[in-house]
């Protein structure tokens, strides 16, 4: 279970770093409405991928 916990929370970090490149994009392209949009999303993505990464420690942590 830890295993796919983890391949889970490295998605979702996967996930948030395309989010992030978008955001630099379209903050780049002046496009600051949609940047500014980009950017929280990436931040959710973020949050979310944290979370995961958490659970996924906390499981491996008690499974030791």
């Amino acid at each position: 279970m830890p295993k796919e916990m983890h391949q889970k929370a490295a998605e979702h970090h996967e996930q948030a770093a395309k989010a992030h490149q978008n955001a630099a994009t379209q903050r780049g392209s002046n496009d600051h409405v949609g940047g500014k949009q980009q950017s929280a999303q990436a931040a959710e993505k973020s949050k979310t991928a944290h979370e995961h990464s958490t659970q996924a420690n906390n499981k491996s942590q008690q499974q030791k």
